[in-house]
């Protein structure tokens, strides 16, 4: 997500979520490689895979898959749809005054329409819009950091300070606990990145690509863009701006307000546009995640459309609900998906040791799956 909520965590927050940024890129990584390397092809010819292809097929624990696939069925219509729309209506209610209601049914009509050409539809609306996102929103960002560069060695001095004492070097801060700035550091950063989630995985799996580790180089890559710069950038412009601890803002208003007060106008813009692209795609993405799980659980594609059906309708209930219900929501299903994952990246980094080994060894070479499909059944 673009909003970082320092406003629970305190400035320490965003050490953590770089610390949890820097442990996601590996984690990232393993779970991407294994899902390339214990993918199957279904009975469309198409490829699907995910951690409850490699709980299934690497650890022997079709149980353990059925779970995880539970937990992403009905994890994505928190994490992935009533907060984006949440953020979504949060944003263009703040920027623009659109009612909540309105922009939860724009979402509805907007998704569902592409949604109808599955994952196909949904990767080329992706590759148009999230590259002119980040270039938007960085620039952007970029350009309020320039303008505050007096501020940034205490910004800097705040966040490493506030990390480890809890204490808020802009004064006037309650409750900016180490436990708290942990806890949504760690939060915000595993949600903007989904590292360890298992989520990504599943969207990775179908990729056409000739060795598990070569996909899960982007994999990591994408843990740097979202929380490393992305989210950075966020909450260096957010914390110079001093609104986080004297405002009664939070989530996408704070954002906002924050880049409004670097660019008086333009900044407020620049978040609302980056944000409903940025959410609006996570939307499309998350469905995806969710139909795949219910499709492996239920061993049929025809709970697809009825999955999709159900999925847009929520993101109307999302663009109503209070932030924090929805926030609390996504960090406890966070938690759920996580668990059966992070179990099978785990027990199975032997085999992502071997097969990452096997690619840097030779990285240029043109591989098949028959010269790493030994390492996987050997384990």
């Amino acid at each position: 997500m673009l909003v970082i909520r320092v406003v629970n965590g305190g400035p320490g927050a965003i050490f953590w979520m770089w610390l949890a940024a820097i442990l996601g890129m590996t984690t990232k990584f393993a779970e991407v490689t294994l899902a390339v390397a214990y993918r199957e092809r279904n009975e469309l010819g198409e490829y699907s895979g995910g951690p409850m292809y490699y709980i299934k097929n690497g650890l022997g624990q079709a149980w353990l898959a059925k779970v995880f696939a539970l937990f992403v069925a009905l994890a994505a219509f928190g994490i992935g749809c009533m907060v984006q729309a949440n953020s979504i209506a949060t944003s263009l209610l703040g920027q623009f005054n659109i009612p909540t209601w309105v922009t939860g049914a724009l979402v509805v009509v907007s998704a569902g329409a592409i949604l109808i050409g599955g994952i196909k539809r949904i990767g080329q609306v992706a590759e148009k819009l999230v590259p002119f996102m980040a270039a938007f929103y960085i620039l952007g960002g970029l350009i309020i950091l320039i303008m505050n560069a007096a501020q940034l060695p205490g910004v800097f001095s705040s966040i490493f300070s506030n990390a480890f004492t809890g204490r808020a070097a802009f004064g006037g801060f309650a409750g900016a606990t180490v436990g708290e700035a942990i806890r949504y550091g760690v939060a915000r950063g595993v949600f903007t990145n989904e590292a360890g989630l298992g989520s990504a995985p599943i969207a990775h799996a179908a990729a056409s690509t000739d060795h598990p580790a070569r996909q899960g180089i982007w994999g990591a890559f994408e843990v740097f863009v979202d929380t490393i710069l992305v989210c950075s950038i966020t909450a260096l412009v957010v914390i110079s701006s001093n609104l986080w601890n004297t405002s009664e803002l939070e989530g996408a208003n704070l954002t906002t307000a924050a880049f409004n007060n670097g660019l008086a106008g333009i900044g407020g813009i620049i978040v609302t546009v980056g944000l409903v692209l940025f959410a609006f795609t996570t939307i499309l993405g998350w469905c995806y995640y969710g139909e795949k799980s219910a499709e492996y659980l239920l061993n049929t594609s025809k709970v697809i459309m009825p999955y999709r059906a159900i999925f847009v309708a929520l993101a109307f209930v999302g663009a109503l609900q209070e932030i924090d219900l929805v926030w609390n929501m996504a960090d406890a299903l966070n938690a759920l998906m996580a668990l059966p994952n992070l179990i099978a990246v785990l027990i199975l980094s032997p085999v992502v040791a071997k097969l990452a080994k096997q690619f840097f060894t030779d990285p240029e070479r043109v591989y098949i799956p028959a010269d790493y499909v030994d390492i996987v059944k050997r384990k």
